[in-house]
């Protein structure tokens, strides 16, 4: 994957150490300008005009086992709240100056990870396809900020499955709360990663046979959507678990794809902090944010544009 333009980074921080301030006064304001300037390949930076949030909305079949405070049936609510314009990320993403769009992925519910594949061959293709196809719609209606995100009950567990197959884990160690679970529906969850991380060990850590086994619809067009961006050379912003670790995924399938990705937020699933972990990026923000759908991520919108303009003095 071709990386970011070094020199216009340096550049920046030519310009930033010439302005009449302590070195690095700005903290990482400078590390974004930085970042911004190297993704699009010129100092300083342009303000991002044109953020584009992507949700990716599936079924997982895992949500009929247990593993979350709500039934699966929440996944259409949320839908329907985004469609309607009441969701949080439709707040956010006004606040941000944001266009919003929604992106239904997957025939029905994804199968149920602890007893059988989550895809098809075919779904996996058509999956990965629908997201390197969102990204070609975003940056070809000229999106120069893209914030990826997901809508679906018991995503989650997928989540917690491919961290703890490509990062080395014992399930203990992905497993969060979720969507606020109780002490018992934990353990269900517990159970169900158990029993899938078992079902990974014949695919090992190839990222396409571990969204197949299992991942899910979202997760998959949400590797392609990243990978798809990094190709395009458009920066993005990280949301919480399931696109850090989609991510994560997207980075081992296409190595360097990583340099185009800047994590916005820290949420309280171990999953997005093991993927973080492995990614080498520290998030911008501590939030403890929990409701997914780019809610983190939009809100580091404004911050990317405060760090351009203070580094363009205007």
């Amino acid at each position: 994957m071709a990386p970011p333009d070094d020199a216009a980074r340096a550049d920046l921080r030519r310009h930033l150490d010439a302005l009449p301030l302590p070195t690095h006064a700005l903290g990482r304001l400078e590390d974004v300008a930085g970042w911004l300037a190297a993704c699009q390949a010129r100092s300083p930076a342009r303000p991002p005009a044109a953020p584009r949030v992507v949700l990716f909305a599936a079924e997982h079949g895992i949500a009929a086992a247990g593993v979350s405070a709500f039934d699966a049936a929440e996944t259409g609510k949320r839908l329907a709240a985004v469609r309607e314009g009441t969701a949080p990320t439709n707040a956010l993403a006004t606040v941000a100056g944001a266009d919003l769009r929604v992106v239904e992925v997957g025939d029905g519910p994804s199968g149920r990870i602890d007893r059988e594949d989550a895809l098809t061959a075919e779904g996996l293709r058509a999956a990965l396809a629908a997201g390197v196809e969102a990204a070609d719609a975003a940056v070809d209606e000229g999106a120069d900020l893209l914030v990826p995100g997901e809508l679906a009950v018991g995503i989650s567990t997928p989540t917690a499955v491919l961290a703890a197959a490509l990062c080395g884990r014992e399930p203990v160690a992905v497993v969060g709360r979720g969507s606020g679970i109780d002490d018992v529906t934990w353990m269900r969850k517990a159970a169900a990663v158990r029993d899938a991380l078992r079902r990974t060990k014949a695919v090992g850590r190839d990222p396409e046979d571990l969204l197949r086994v299992a991942g899910g619809a979202d997760l998959a067009a949400l590797v392609g959507f990243l990978t798809q961006a990094a190709r395009r050379r458009t920066p993005v912003l990280l949301d919480g678990a399931a696109v850090c670790v989609a991510a994560l995924l997207a980075d081992t399938r296409s190595p360097g794809a990583r340099a185009w990705w800047l994590a916005a937020t820290r949420d309280t699933e171990p999953a997005q902090a093991l993927a973080l972990e492995m990614l080498g990026h520290d998030p911008l923000l501590l939030l403890d944010l929990r409701a997914g759908a780019a809610t983190g991520a939009l809100a580091a919108v404004p911050l990317v544009t405060m760090a351009a303009r203070v580094a363009a003095g205007s």
